[in-house]
């Protein structure tokens, strides 16, 4: 039944279980408009229970607020009780606190966490739908307990303006008013009795509830952390992650869960953390083999002779003036070289071999692919040009740039990854096209000494003529050449083309192994 101005009475109390601005519920709404499988999602509860997508706003603000608030029982319409029990059950769980690490503040993560918590809040809501349709019965009866009385209040001013215009007493409006009084008071406690057994019926599931939410924070944890380890893995930052459009990102999450590239995600993982923790300890010209004394003013190498000065008061000034001069006498060392100024080149071979798979079913292609993003790191943290050159016959050549000054798109990065050329193998076309990029940025921006990684799981001959050729432009540019022959040991021999061509190489047998590698990235 309508009120007075023609419109069935609300329902009391929020219907938000989490308290939210304006501004967070649109970015829920934008969301929700953008991803098409929380449409689906909420689709398929609504059509089976009652209220669901308001669950799901709710899952997805206590996950994405900075400080989110969830309501008390008493400030919820009773049909959204149940809601609101859901959503304080997850906020409780002992996994909340490391999902929202995931999630705050980032509208993409929350969503991919409601999603992650769709299993068991549908197994939850299925289970449940006795208590919801309890809470359901007590909203509707309290509904329909504020229509007698409305009447009553209704009857009782057109009675008491009747008497009101005909003089008459207040007596006809109190006839008028205790009948229409009844039913009020009827209804108020049908009302009472419904919300009572809503309540009860609510309280009994609460230990079900509380299962079931725990159960969804974990996988929610779960999902979220894999996503993020999986960008992580690939290169992909944080702050690039909130720039990129939601569309955009639910693409290259999808894509790199799935295919080749989900295999690899683990061993690039395990390059990056280990090329980090091999820059971490690189220092130029570091402490290597003692060789003798010499005399200067690094601290650090001072003999203990020397300090002994500075615990005589009188020798202190002699201290002094020898460090001012530079003759203190140091322990003399012979460390690494140090890194290159030019672009870091690395050429991988991408020949039918390279399928191979080593230990651990990981291919020769997954190991150099995750060396070469590895190395596109070290280049970008010591401000130098990256170029992936990826090659097999001397027909079969793409070229990937990646300029120090310029962000390197993760699209660009995918398809230098995913680029198979298949084949046979020639050396002598990918080094002569990664000398004359050395040789362009030379001319153009006097940087000298690059660095070319040749990463092949094969020999090849090269010409005489070439070779003349590779030396003098190597003399020139100052260049070095690692060399890494994976599963090819033979590669590595001596006499063989590889190790004439190379200044630095080595073999790389177990593909399990990524700090086969690690000293490459102290000297690069």
């Amino acid at each position: 039944m309508a009120d007075s101005t023609g419109q069935e009475p609300a329902e009391l109390g929020h219907t938000g279980a989490v308290a939210a601005d304006p501004y967070d519920r649109i970015a829920w709404r934008d969301l929700y408009a953008r991803s098409a499988a929380l449409r689906e999602l909420a689709a398929e509860l609504a059509a089976r229970h009652a209220h669901t997508t308001d669950l799901l706003a709710d899952a997805f603000l206590a996950a994405y607020l900075a400080a989110p608030r969830v309501r008390e029982a008493a400030e919820m319409a009773p049909s959204r009780r149940f809601n609101r029990e859901v959503v304080a059950e997850l906020a409780a769980s002992p996994g909340f606190a490391a999902l929202r690490r995931e999630t705050a503040g980032d509208p993409y993560a929350a969503a991919l966490a409601v999603l992650a918590e769709a299993p068991a809040l549908r197994l939850l809501l299925d289970r449940t739908e006795p208590v919801r349709e309890a809470a359901d019965r007590a909203a509707e009866a309290r509904r329909s307990a504020g229509r007698p009385a409305r009447t009553a209040g209704e009857t009782a001013r057109q009675a008491g303006a009747t008497a009101g215009a005909l003089g008459a007493g207040a007596t006809s409006a109190d006839g008028a008013a205790g009948p229409a009084s009844a039913p009020a008071a009827t209804a108020g406690q049908a009302a009472s009795r419904a919300e009572a057994a809503a309540r009860q019926a609510l309280e009994a599931a609460t230990p079900g509830i509380r299962a079931a939410a725990r159960t969804a924070t974990a996988q929610a944890v779960r999902v979220t952390r894999e996503e993020a380890a999986l960008m992580r893995a690939w290169g992909v930052g944080h702050g690039e992650l909130e720039r990129m459009p939601y569309e955009e990102r639910a693409r290259l999450a999808e894509r790199l869960r799935t295919g080749r590239l989900a295999r690899w995600a683990e061993l690039i993982g395990r390059f990056r953390q280990m090329a980090d923790g091999e820059r971490a300890r690189k220092v130029e010209n570091a402490t290597g083999e003692l060789i003798g004394v010499t005399l200067g003013d690094d601290l650090s190498r001072v003999l203990p002779s020397e300090l002994a000065h500075l615990g005589l008061p009188e020798l202190r000034a002699v201290f002094a003036a020898r460090y001012a001069a530079g003759e203190l006498m140091l322990y003399d060392s012979r460390g690494e070289q140090t890194t290159g100024q030019g672009a870091v080149i690395a050429c991988v071979d991408t020949s039918h071999s390279m399928y191979e798979e080593g230990p651990g079913g990981i291919t020769r292609e997954a190991w150099s692919k995750a060396c070469a993003l590895a190395l596109l790191d070290q280049a970008r943290h010591a401000r130098r040009d990256f170029v992936g050159i990826l090659f097999s016959a001397a027909d079969k050549l793409q070229v990937f740039r990646f300029p120090a000054d310029r962000p390197a798109p993760v699209e660009r990065v995918l398809e230098f990854a995913e680029t198979f050329l298949g084949g046979g193998t020639s050396y002598q076309r990918p080094l002569s096209a990664a000398a004359a990029l050395l040789a362009e940025e030379f001319d153009t921006a006097a940087r000298g000494r690059g660095d070319i990684v040749l990463i092949t799981d094969d020999e090849c001959g090269v010409t005489e003529q070439w070779t003349r050729e590779w030396q003098e432009a190597r003399h020139r540019l100052g260049f070095r050449l690692f060399g890494l022959a994976v599963g090819a040991p033979t590669a590595t021999a001596s006499g063989s083309v590889l190790e004439a061509l190379c200044d630095n190489l080595r073999p790389i047998e177990d593909l399990t192994d990524v700090r086969a590698a690690a000293d490459l990235f102290r000297l690069i």
